[in-house]
């Protein structure tokens, strides 16, 4: 898994090795936690469509303010 863009973090997250990582792969959003970092196929992921991480983020941001 893991699609053309790449697998990307936070700017907030720095140089930690503790994070989550996103990547969009087409119709799907991945997520996983960058300490398991290795072949897609091993590494633990989570897989959104793109409206349920829309929801997800959009949740998050409004429990922040």
């Amino acid at each position: 898994m893991g699609g053309a863009g790449g697998w990307f973090k936070s700017s907030y997250s720095s140089d930690s090795q503790a994070c989550v990582e996103v990547c969009f792969d087409g119709g799907r959003v991945l997520v996983r936690d960058s300490k398991f970092r290795g072949p897609s196929d091993a590494s633990p992921t989570l897989a959104f469509t793109v409206t349920q991480w829309a929801a997800f983020t959009t949740a998050i941001r409004t429990e922040l303010t």
